[in-house]
Order: structure tokens, then sequence, then C-alpha cells
């Protein structure tokens, strides 16, 4: 049923014409978040982008089966757990690019050059203003405290971005330390998990829960949207950076990379730099709510006005390597 259920999703994507002068992508990020800088991109240089968009496991099951016949020329993630995985499965190249390991700092991208982050978020504590005060905050290990009991929303196991938080705390505290902290703040859910990062903002802003654990372009996007009700509900709360005084908040990035047999490889690498330089980095930072992986870029209004904050300097390839030791340690504590 699973098989079927794949193969479902995989003929549902429509394949990209192979021709000169184009660049054909597979997504995992959604359209309106990427199309209109690919837009920008063939107007300026003439390059022609063929989106495929999915989710990440499918279209990681679509490479691998399409093997050398494959169209995709550059795979696109919303996490680096995701890039790495696509590495291990035979999937990518190494690209030499002066353009983008200047641009791009060495933990947001593969030592030996396999993928590029392109857009950095954080995944901090959200508050409800008034119910919970930013003192009595401090690192993500204090959430397994009792006095967080039945107060905190976040999304399932099954959910990459959590899973990429456990490994990156893996790769600093070990392995039975972060089972230590699995079990703890399990114990201190509001709520069985359910929906997505939103849905954490929205239970803490309805009284369900006091904090919430999400992704900061998904609470910008609340804020900026024409959606009144996510609106309302993401100015109830406030965001807490946890673990300033260590290695600071955890990060995560959208990233790409070349596929193996790439036919357009150079167009892919222009696309990539394009995306990095300064006009789509601060696109980005405008229209997404992401922060600009180069250094220098103005990272807008909204993500200044949430102020500053020491970054996990950890380089993203610990997430993939601790992925499947990850889920594990959440299944093991009950983490649905």
């Amino acid at each position: 049923m699973k098989k079927q259920l794949l193969g479902l999703v995989i003929a549902s994507l429509t394949t990209p014409a192979l021709a000169d002068g184009e660049v054909n992508v597979y997504s995992a990020r959604k359209e309106q978040l990427i199309k209109p800088l690919f837009d920008k991109f063939t107007a300026q240089t003439g390059i022609a982008v063929n989106l495929v968009t999915g989710k990440d496991d499918a279209l990681l099951e679509r490479l691998r089966l399409e093997g050398d016949n494959t169209p995709a020329d550059l795979l696109m993630t919303a996490d680096a757990g995701r890039l790495y995985r696509a590495v291990e499965m035979g999937l990518t190249q190494p690209v030499e690019s002066e353009v983008l390991t200047k641009a791009i700092p060495a933990n947001l991208r593969d030592a030996n050059n396999q993928w590029f982050g392109l857009t950095s978020r954080a995944r901090p504590i959200f508050y409800v203003k008034g119910k919970v005060k930013p003192e009595e905050l401090s690192t993500y290990e204090d959430l397994t405290d009792p006095k967080w009991k039945s107060r905190i929303c976040i999304r399932s196991s099954d959910n990459i971005y959590n899973q990429s938080m456990l490994g990156s705390m893996m790769a600093v505290n070990g392995t039975e330390k972060a089972q230590a902290w699995a079990n703890g703040l399990v114990k201190n859910f509001a709520r069985p998990p359910e929906g997505g990062d939103r849905d954490q903002i929205k239970a803490a802003a309805a009284g369900q829960c006091d904090i919430a654990i999400s992704n900061t372009y998904y609470y910008g996007q609340m804020l900026a949207g024409e959606d009144a009700e996510d609106k309302a509900a993401a100015e109830k709360v406030a965001i807490f950076w946890p673990n300033q005084a260590d290695r600071g908040t955890h990060i995560n990035i959208s990233g790409a990379t070349v596929t193996k047999t790439a036919k357009n490889k150079d167009n892919a690498v222009k696309l990539m730099e394009f995306l990095v330089n300064d006009e789509s980095q601060q696109w980005y930072a405008e229209a997404n709510h992401e922060y600009p992986v180069k250094a220098g870029v103005a990272s807008g209004d909204m993500l200044q006005g949430w102020g500053e904050f020491k970054a996990d300097s950890l380089n993203l390839s610990e997430l993939g390597k601790h992925n499947a030791e990850a889920v594990k340690i959440m299944d093991k504590a009950g983490w649905k």
C-alpha cells in the first residue's frame, strides 16, 4: 500500500522538458516561496526554470527511481537533514564555485561542496505575553523543568524540523543527555502533538499552552499575512532566543544540491549563485521572513525588530548524521 501511495505521489508530479538554456528544479519548497526569484533569474539570464514541487521524501524517491535518466538538475529542500540524506543516497555531485563558498558560511554548507544553504531560519521558543516572563526562560534544556508541566506545544516527532533540533542537541550534549531531554520534554506537553508550526502558535494564543516551538519564518508569515486570525494569534506571543550563554539558538536552512547526472549543471550553478546575491538574499528576508546566509545583507525591518541573537554555529551536516538516532530517541520517549 505504501508503494502504491508513493507511486501516486510520483506520478502526480509533472516532468519538465530538457532543453538548452534551461534548468530543471525539483523543489520541496512551495512555489510561491521561490518562483518570484526564478522569474527574476530568467529575466536577467534568459535561462528558463522548469519547476516541479513535491514533498521532500517523494522527491528523493523520485530521483532514486529515475537514476541517470532524471531530468532534474537541482534539488531544493527546506532542511539540511534532507540534503544530507540526498548525499548519502548518492543523488548529488560536488560543485566548485567561489561565489557560493565566499557567500555562504562553512557551517551552512557541505564540507565537500555537495550542498549549499540558501536561507536560514531559527527555531526559538515562543511564549505567551502576560503568562510567561522572559526571565523565566533560558535554554532548550530548561524546558524539561517541572515548572513547564502541561505548558508546552510542539509538533510531532515525524517532523524533520524537530528531528534536526534534537540532532543538534545530540551533537553537542551526547545521546544520553538528548534522551533525557526528550523524556522530560514529553512530560511537559500540554497536549498530544498535532498540526504544523503555525498551529503551535495558535494553540498558545488560544490558551492551550504557554510555550510553543516554531520556526521564525512561520511566525513572520503569520504577522505579515492577510489572515486576521493568524495575525491576532501571532501578536499574542513573543520570541525568546534560548541558549544565548552557550551554543546559541538552533538554526536550520533551506538549501540546494546539484543532482549527480545534471544535464544542465552550469545553469544549475548559475541559479544557486543568483540565489545568494545581495538582491535575492534581501528578497528572501523581506518576502519570506528568512534570514540571509550571506553576511552584510539587511534582514528586513521585521526580522531586525525581533532583535539580534547568537545562532548555533554547528555544521548542519551533523543534523543529518544524527537523524536516524534522533527518531529512535523520540520514539523511546513517547513523543508521538
